[in-house]
């Protein structure tokens, strides 16, 4: 599983005009994609690693009581929202001509739960949790804080 982590101010995201999932304030919006081979194991241990990602600048957060001498804290440390939006394309390969080919993507029947587990070990671990519709055509719009990106894979 791929996970692609964002760093926000705030974002949203909308289905056929209407807004499905949106948090303001500083959080976390997370593309995820779905191989074959992924399991409920990889799922869960994606979203923990996530969750528990340091990437936050624990200055900016001192008022929220963290320990002195923190520097780089996670969303799970300051209780952020994570914004969880399914992302096929997130194992496109270009490898060949300038087509991408979506093969190693896993299908909708093999991805659909693995996402929603996904989402489900977030709020497992204490995180509120908007989300994209699975499969649908969705504008996602954020504020990136940074921008800080980073790719994570289990």
């Amino acid at each position: 599983m791929r996970a692609l982590v964002q760093r926000a101010d705030s974002a949203s995201v909308t289905v056929d005009g209407q807004v499905v999932g949106a948090f303001e304030g500083p959080g976390l919006v997370v593309l995820v994609g779905v191989t074959h081979t992924d399991s409920e194991e990889s799922a869960a241990r994606l979203a923990r690693k996530v969750y528990q990602l340091r990437i936050f600048d624990a200055g900016r957060f001192q008022h929220c009581g963290l320990p002195s001498g923190s520097r780089e804290v996670s969303a799970a440390d300051l209780g952020l929202p994570v914004l969880v939006v399914s992302q096929f394309t997130l194992y496109a390969s270009t490898a060949k001509g300038r087509r991408p080919t979506w093969e190693a993507a896993a299908g909708g029947d093999v991805a659909e739960p693995l996402v929603a587990l996904f989402a489900a070990t977030l709020r497992s671990l204490g995180a509120t949790v908007p989300e994209g519709r699975f499969g649908a055509d969705m504008r996602v719009s954020l504020t990136n804080d940074g921008p800080v990106t980073v790719l994570v894979e289990v």
